[in-house]
C-alpha cells in the first residue's frame, strides 16, 4: 500500500546582515605616538599615512576611528590592541561602539 506525503516547503529566506561596530582608540598621556602608529599598521592594517592621520585625531581629539566591523572581529581587535600595549608597558586602550 502506495502513502503519498505532501511537504509544503518554505522557500522564503530572510537575511540580515551582521551589526557592525566602530573601533576607535583612546588617547592617553603615556603611549608613544610611533607605538599608536605601530598598532593602527599591525593590528589595524592601515598605511603609514593612514596611520599618522588616525594617531593625530586620536591626539587631538582623544578617539580616533580604526575601523568598522562585525562583533567578533571587532572584539578580536580589541584584545589584540590589549595586548600589545601591556607587553610593552603602555595604558593604550581600544574600545567599539555599534554602529
Amino acid at each position: 500500500m502506495a502513502t503519498k506525503t505532501d511537504l509544503e516547503i518554505d522557500e522564503q529566506t530572510i537575511l540580515k546582515y551582521p551589526k557592525k561596530y566602530f573601533v576607535f582608540l583612546l588617547n592617553d598621556d603615556y603611549t608613544p605616538m610611533d607605538f599608536v602608529v605601530d598598532i593602527l599598521m599591525d593590528i589595524f592594517h592601515k598605511t603609514y599615512e593612514e596611520a599618522q592621520d588616525i594617531m593625530l585625531e586620536v591626539h587631538k581629539k582623544n578617539r580616533g576611528l580604526c575601523g568598522v566591523y562585525t562583533y567578533e572581529i571587532a572584539e578580536t581587535k580589541l584584545k589584540q590592541v590589549r595586548r600589545k600595549a601591556k607587553d610593552n608597558g603602555f595604558p593604550l586602550k581600544a574600545t567599539m561602539e555599534e554602529e
